[in-house]
């Protein structure tokens, strides 16, 4: 079983050794921090001398309060920004429609209902779209004081050729009375449809666009034989203080079951270097993530 290792750059010429969504349950099982520490050493020692640490991104479901904990002894530390959310809603969309609607909580069913009776229409988009959906993208990094990459990133995630049991990215744009009002971007496979990427405008928000883009790509997943849709990142509970307690509502409002991982963690290999990128790495997560939203 193979394992994707992303090579990240760092200050000075240094790098950071990336495993996303890893290691899979098959190598190491849920819990097992020993058996990770051995894996962790073996893939040192594949590495660039550069690297000044391996942050797994663990894939392990744990319960809430196992999520705010902390593994013991001095070998992993607990990443100061998560790359992934490590708290997401999941979707089971092996029932009918109407199954699927009658999990979701009253506003949701209600907001799907709104945006069909506005005449919300939904259509696939392509690469030549991605100018018209970045558009959006950049109304709503301005509202939601979020950091996004440069078009030509989206662009080339769109234009990327299926390869067999890869995945399929698509684009959903929505259009309310002849103004396009949103956009999202999804990945499927057999295992999971994903939500990755959102875009609105501030027009028609009461017309409940964003209901109608992701109630088309719950069908479309379930229908391309997803097992699963995940509604990808959620705060990791209902605190209305929260910068982001909005999307909470949102994407809980479609039902499904919320799942809990760990989160990112480091292995240093360097722990002198990797303490002072950890400093730095966390100032950056604090200004972004908290100054910059509640500002």
């Amino acid at each position: 079983m193979g394992l994707l290792v992303l090579l990240r750059p760092l200050a000075g010429g240094f790098s950071l050794a990336y495993a996303p969504a890893a290691p899979d349950p098959a190598l190491v099982s849920p819990g097992g921090w020993e058996a990770l520490e051995g894996l962790s050493r073996a893939l040192a020692a594949a590495l660039p001398r550069r690297v000044l640490f391996i942050r797994w991104d663990l894939p392990w479901e744990v319960s809430r309060e196992e999520q705010d904990r902390r593994p013991r002894g001095p070998v992993f530390f607990r990443a100061p920004v998560d790359i992934q959310p490590p708290s997401t809603v999941m979707l089971d969309l092996s029932g009918e429609e109407e199954a699927i609607l009658g999990g979701m909580k009253k506003r949701g069913r209600a907001n799907i209902r709104v945006s069909e009776k506005r005449g919300v229409e939904i259509r696939r988009g392509g690469p030549e779209d991605i100018t018209l959906w970045y558009r959006l993208y950049q109304e709503t990094a301005r509202r939601d004081r979020i950091a996004i990459h440069g078009e030509e990133y989206y662009r080339r995630l769109l234009s990327l050729p299926a390869a067999p049991g890869g995945p399929e990215i698509r684009l959903y744009l929505a259009r309310v009375e002849g103004c396009d009002v949103g956009g999202i971007i999804t990945s499927f496979t057999r295992r999971r449809g994903v939500y990755l990427y959102g875009a609105s405008s501030s027009s028609f928000r009461s017309a409940m666009p964003a209901y109608g883009l992701q109630w088309q790509a719950i069908k479309d997943a379930r229908r391309w034989g997803c097992a699963g849709y995940d509604l990808y990142g959620i705060p990791p509970a209902p605190d209305p203080e929260h910068p982001m307690a909005g999307l909470y509502l949102f994407k809980t409002g479609f039902g499904g079951r919320i799942l809990h991982r760990p989160g990112s963690y480091d292995y240093p290999l360097r722990p002198g270097l990797y303490r002072l990128d950890r400093l730095a790495e966390a100032l950056r997560g604090w200004y972004f993530k908290k100054f910059k939203k509640r500002r």
